[in-house]
């Protein structure tokens, strides 16, 4: 009876373990914060490791140079927002030489690794990331060597000498997996970011996730099993994702398109069902600018996901829109949910501070149409920053001379900048506030190119007076982009 009872125990525990739900383990998630945008730090709770770059080696071969290294210092600030975050120096960078002829002499290779220590040691940092592109070309218009992937791989012995186990080492790498001897050195390396962008130009797409028509030399899914061919693990990489577009970067319009959503009724907007990536084309119908957006930010996260790999790498941190679309998006994707999550759109309604009707109908249509709500009132305390959080702020009331100074001036900066837009129903135009009245009167019909066409609609400018709820839901929905 002692053992039929021990086997019903047991079964009863098998069976009350298998009604637990498994908790999807976080994925790593590294962000490159760039030396040159020190105006912007990042969100830590969006990442687990950051990649500050970048770090250069030095013209006598034997050292690294930190660029802007005050800034360095602010990011590392970030660790007592977020403890756990790890911080690494990338070292190199397209076009940052000097990398073969360090790791050809031995002297000069020990040496550049033991101030790498130093610099790890003196910022308070938690590893190197080595950007070298790429060991045995010239490609980036730096110098090279057929021994290059021979001295990679004897660079990263002597950083991890130097460094030691608990430090973290990685590198960089290009889409093809190509340059790289891993077999040979990815038992030094903690993990590889797979670079698996820019691999074209238009009308090629840079990074479709699978094989289409739009498709460059080399897809997301190709740079994977390039990289497991290759000998790397899949538990050791991360897939990179940019968070820019490319195509024509001398068009104001398409350069602004990732951040606005304005295309200037000059491109149309297109999914490539099969690539997963969104593009635009011109009058001809050819793609001019491969895109990025949530949809296919987080299809990229899901194959993270489903092909067991160690997390997601994202270029870089300030090329993303004021609310953080992509950036939340691997977030939640990786790090959260365990699966492709794509963040709701978010709406602030300014009202006055009795008006509930107001509150209540937006939030109605945000149930609809899948956005949030929520509400600033005149008394309520205005924290910096607070406007960029949404995609459109909404004014059902709120006169100009009722905003808190500091919520004035943010919002200047949401219009002139772009970072938004502005929707405004009975609302008096008579203001103290000299730019809201310029702004409002003639000022944003100028404005409106660079701000309010999300995409183009028989609305006509923005903001405009809207006198019922049907025009109202229209509208909020064309600055939405539903």
């Amino acid at each position: 009876m002692k053992f039929l009872s021990r086997i019903l125990c047991s079964c009863l525990l098998l069976l009350a373990c298998g009604s637990v739900t498994a908790q999807p383990k976080q994925k790593i998630v590294v962000a490159y914060v760039c030396s040159w945008t020190d105006l912007r730090l990042p969100d830590p709770s969006l990442m687990t490791n950051i990649n500050y770059a970048f770090g250069h080696v030095n013209k006598t071969f034997d050292g690294c140079d930190v660029q802007n290294p005050e800034f360095l210092k602010k990011v590392v600030g970030l660790k007592k927002l977020k403890p756990g975050l790890k911080i690494q120096l990338s070292v190199g960078g397209w076009s940052s030489g000097n990398f073969s002829e360090m790791a050809a002499n031995a002297k000069c290779r020990m040496a550049f690794a033991r101030d790498c220590g130093r610099i790890v040691k003196e910022y308070g940092l938690d590893g190197i990331d080595i950007d070298w592109e790429y060991p045995t070309s010239s490609e980036a218009g730096i110098s090279s060597s057929p021994d290059d992937t021979k001295n990679f791989t004897l660079l990263m012995r002597d950083l991890r000498k130097v460094l030691g186990k608990d430090k973290l080492l990685t590198c960089a790498t290009i889409a093809d997996g190509k340059y790289v001897d891993f077999p040979a050195c990815i038992k030094y390396m903690d993990f590889v970011n797979i670079m698996a962008y820019d691999v074209a130009n238009p009308p090629q797409h840079h990074t479709t996730l699978f094989r289409s028509p739009l498709s460059g030399r080399i897809t997301v899914s190709e740079a994977v099993e390039a990289h497991i061919r290759n000998g790397v693990p899949k538990e050791k990489f991360c897939l990179g994702m940019p968070l820019y577009g490319r195509g024509d970067h001398g068009d104001a319009i398409l350069d602004k398109y990732m951040k606005t959503g304005y295309t200037g009724g000059l491109y149309q907007e297109h999914w490539d069902p099969i690539g997963q990536v969104p593009y635009l084309t011109d009058w001809s119908g050819q793609l001019v600018w491969g895109a990025e957006n949530p949809r296919s930010i987080a299809a990229k996260c899901q194959y993270i996901i489903d092909q067991g790999l160690l997390g997601g790498m994202y270029w870089e941190t300030t090329e993303d829109n004021a609310q953080l679309d992509l950036m939340t998006t691997i977030n939640l994707s990786l790090m959260q949910n365990g699966r492709a999550t794509i963040p709701q759109k978010r709406v602030l309604l300014l009202t006055g501070a009795d008006d509930n009707v107001a509150l209540q109908t937006l939030t109605t249509m945000g149930a609809r149409h899948g956005f949030e709500v929520a509400v600033f009132r005149p008394n309520d305390t205005y924290t910096p920053g607070l406007f960029d959080r949404y995609h459109l702020i909404y004014n059902a009331g709120m006169q100009p001379d009722a905003w808190p100074t500091a919520a004035r001036a943010d919002f200047e900066k949401y219009i002139d900048e772009a970072r938004g837009s502005y929707l405004v129903l009975n609302a008096d135009t008579a203001t103290t506030w000299k730019w809201y009245t310029d702004f409002y009167r003639h000022g944003y019909a100028k404005r409106a190119r660079n701000v309010f066409y999300k995409r183009e609609a028989p609305l006509g400018y923005m903001p405009r007076a809207v006198s019922d709820v049907a025009a109202t839901e229209q509208a909020v929905k064309w600055l939405l982009h539903e």
